[in-house]
């Protein structure tokens, strides 16, 4: 608490890049200026501005009309936030890994949640070539 109170004295805007998302939402209620999530364990949004940004970029096509794959472990930050962002931006997103590797049930349902109000199609499968299949990007991070 102390130390979100001065950095927000000394700063117009913060980002944190650490681990515990619990840690910058704490640095967000008490530092009195904006805080930017650079990354924590469950969620990386600034990569997804540029992802989001890159994806329009390169397909050539609005956003909602892209499909985009995750193939790989996406229990964590990357995964759980493009799972979110195709979500929120009605995109098809799918994920391609062992259901072991799937996000968590929150994830999942907050990702539905969001489906249901931009018509963002979620497909969470085992089989990594159903999840690429016909795909404009396919993502990945850790191996």
């Amino acid at each position: 608490k102390d130390t979100a109170r001065v950095l927000g004295r000394m700063y117009d805007a913060i980002e944190y890049r650490g681990f515990g998302q619990e840690v910058v939402e704490e640095l967000a209620k008490y530092a009195g200026v904006p805080v930017f999530n650079g990354l924590t364990n469950e969620f990386h949004p600034t990569q997804m501005l540029a992802d989001a940004l890159t994806m329009r970029e390169h397909s050539g096509k609005p956003l909602n009309q892209t499909a985009f794959a995750y193939v790989g472990d996406a229990r964590y930050n990357m995964g759980n936030s493009l799972l979110i962002l195709g979500a929120k931006l009605g995109m098809d997103v799918r994920i391609g890994a062992p259901q072991s590797l799937w996000p968590s049930e929150g994830i999942i349902a907050a990702a539905h949640a969001a489906a249901k109000e931009t018509g963002a199609k979620i497909t969470l499968t085992e089989n990594a070539h159903e999840a690429v299949k016909n795909v404009d990007f396919i993502h990945t991070d850790v191996w």
